[in-house]
């Protein structure tokens, strides 16, 4: 038999264009949905502590041609979600009894200072004040414990509460009460410490002697914003000017007088440890809009004028000094300061001499204050200079240099300008339209590779992630945290997103940072100091109630032992505090080993950038 006709085959509709495209479809869209559900069914077990790739793969892996979920975008639709269980990655965890835990310090060492040691400060010269600057222990000094809060702590008063009263074991230190008695500091009442707002130059209030100063600066109109106030004592004046929008830096050395910083901090006011001595304050130029000292103790006159010159550096084109005290009114006061009017009056002239040649001009002076202000141009300043031998420019030092930077006698030149009538370095807005406009430093182009728009860029990012924070922090929007600390600010785009709750931030700039950035921190009314994260802050235990830090510990890994960087993020914070790590998913899973052995209540998140993303959040919650 013949074989039978072979019949044509049926068109496969897999080879259609259109049909292959619908398929490539439905299995991306499928491939969406599985992923969006594995992930919030907590099923995420690409992160590991021994993987370096547990978040590459996953980037590998996903379909390149397919729609990658936007992790904000899909909780905006989503209905409500247990957050946790769905965004925390799952560590294979040690067990509790194998973990080596870091012991607790001696008590002595409750209120230790690493770099303020009054053991260590007897070895340095009192000269020039100098066993009252930084003296860091070394490597084989540090302490490996964690630095015990004293016998009866409690959680100190919410804000603005905590600017008047504090308890009294929080900081157990009843000297000043006795000693500054009659100038009306502090007060000691059953178990809490009351701060009626007096002070050395102003016993009888201090709302009295700013109202004196108001009449003389324009602290209402949004002009002043920052403020160094030297020699603080416990902050009474810092937190007077908080009623004017006014964030002032208060800085004074750990002296005889007990725990004034750690006062001011306790009460939720910018404080930090700091001297006038040999080296800058750790400062940019052109910082503060006003500087302030009420009988600070500082020899203003003494060695050629090098503490005022400091003053001039960071003070702002334009800016005020603000004095009382002696010299100031010495014919009325001289019986009362116990010192010859003669040597009184020869200071004085020879404060005014000094002011008049740093081309400051004095406005006023009225009873036992006096104002100078710095000129907003050096034009008419150089053509004083050539006809006196000294001060002169320095010709050689970076004026924004404030880390263990020596002092130098002779004036830091201000930015040059084209008209005699032009403000150095460009005008600033007035507060708080500030905050949010661009830095003269960034848009006058003078920073390489900073541009208005990445500045606004950056913005935009620190907004996202603090409505992110909130998620995963949700005491961060109700008031619980006070005293703020950014350990690697960059432009202040995390203090500036926290400005509408009632918070201070210090942002810190790292010394060695790519970029200098924390004259632009200034400009934007913030406030800040440089750092190097492989010592100790200038600041006492249990001071901050919440620490980011973004990137520090990639920065810090072959700088030095990132246990020294955490151990003294233990000692500076609250015993309920909060600490938000940014970084690497590999790094994050060092730190969290670590934090884990310090008895943190710590856990590893993915960022607002979703589960695809190697960069995490590692969130250490202790009030939990």
């Amino acid at each position: 038999m013949a074989a039978p006709p072979l019949q044509a085959s049926a068109p496969n509709p897999l080879r259609r264009p259109i049909v292959r495209m619908f398929l490539v479809a439905v299995l991306c869209t499928l491939s969406y949905f599985l992923g969006s559900y594995s992930t919030h069914r907590g099923t995420y077990s690409g992160a590991s502590s021994s993987s370096s790739s547990s978040s590459s793969s996953l980037l590998q892996d996903h379909p390149p041609n397919c729609f990658q979920p936007n992790f904000t975008t899909h909780n905006r639709f989503s209905p409500p979600l247990h957050f946790e269980p769905h965004h925390t990655l799952t560590l294979p965890r040690e067990p509790q009894q194998n973990l080596q835990l870091f012991s607790f310090c001696a008590k002595k060492f409750t209120d230790y200072c690493p770099c303020q040691d009054p053991l260590r400060e007897r070895q340095f010269s009192g000269e020039r004040r100098l066993r009252k600057e930084r003296h860091c222990p070394g490597s084989s000094e540090r302490l490996r414990c964690l630095v015990p809060r004293p016998a009866g702590y409690r959680r100190p008063f919410p804000w603005p509460k905590s600017r008047d009263y504090a308890w009294f074991k929080n900081v157990p230190f009843p000297r000043l009460t006795e000693s500054k008695k009659s100038q009306n500091w502090i007060r000691l009442q059953g178990d809490q410490f009351v701060f009626p707002g007096g002070g050395t130059s102003f016993p009888k209030g201090v709302k009295g002697y700013v109202d004196e100063i108001k009449q003389i600066v324009p602290l209402k109109f949004g002009n002043i914003r920052t403020v160094l106030d030297t020699g603080c004592g416990v902050a009474s004046f810092g937190a007077s000017l908080m009623d004017y929008n006014i964030l002032t830096m208060s800085i004074a050395p750990r002296d005889s007088h007990e725990a004034q910083v750690q006062f001011a901090l306790e009460r939720g006011l910018p404080a930090m440890l700091g001297v006038l001595s040999n080296y800058r304050l750790p400062f940019p130029s052109r910082a503060f809009d006003m500087a302030h000292c009420s009988r600070c103790l500082v020899p203003w006159t003494g060695d050629d004028g090098l503490y005022l010159m400091e003053i001039d550096r960071i003070l702002r084109p334009g800016g005020y000094w603000v004095l009382s005290g002696p010299p100031i009114n010495w014919r009325v006061n001289y019986k009362g300061w116990e010192r010859p009017g003669k040597d009184l009056e020869n200071e004085q002239t020879s404060l005014e001499d000094l002011a008049r040649r740093l081309c400051w001009k004095k406005i006023a002076e009225r009873r036992s204050i006096a104002v100078w202000r710095k000129p907003t141009n050096h034009v008419h300043c150089i053509q004083k200079l050539k006809a006196w031998k000294s001060p002169q420019f320095c010709s050689t030092l970076d004026s924004d240099a404030g880390w263990y930077t020596k002092m130098d006698p002779c004036i830091s030149p201000l930015p040059q300008v084209k008209d005699v009538h032009d403000i150095s370095g460009g005008a600033l807005e007035k507060w708080p339209k500030r905050l949010n406009a661009a830095p003269p430093r960034i848009s006058s182009q003078t920073m390489d590779g900073i541009t208005v728009r990445t500045f606004n860029e950056d913005n935009q990012l620190w907004r996202r992630r603090i409505s992110y924070y909130g998620i995963i922090l949700k005491s961060l929007t109700n008031g619980k945290y006070r005293n703020v600390m950014d350990m690697n600010a960059g432009f202040g785009g995390f203090a500036a997103a926290l400005a509408k709750y009632p918070v201070w931030v210090i942002n810190v700039i790292p010394f060695d940072a790519k970029n200098n950035t924390l004259g632009i921190v200034y400009e934007r009314g913030l406030i800040g100091t440089y750092m190097n994260w492989c010592e100790a802050f200038s600041t006492y235990p249990r001071t901050y109630d919440l620490i980011h830090a973004n990137g520090v510990f990639s920065m810090y890994m072959e700088k030095c032992d990132i246990v020294d960087i955490l151990l003294e993020m233990y000692r500076i914070l609250r015993p309920d505090g909060a600490v938000i790590i940014r970084d690497h998913v590999d790094i994050l899973v060092k730190v969290k080993g670590i934090t884990d052995r310090m008895r943190w209540n710590a856990k590893i998140l993915h960022s607002e950038k979703g589960p695809f993303h190697s960069e995490k959040v590692l969130l250490v919650d202790n009030s939990e």
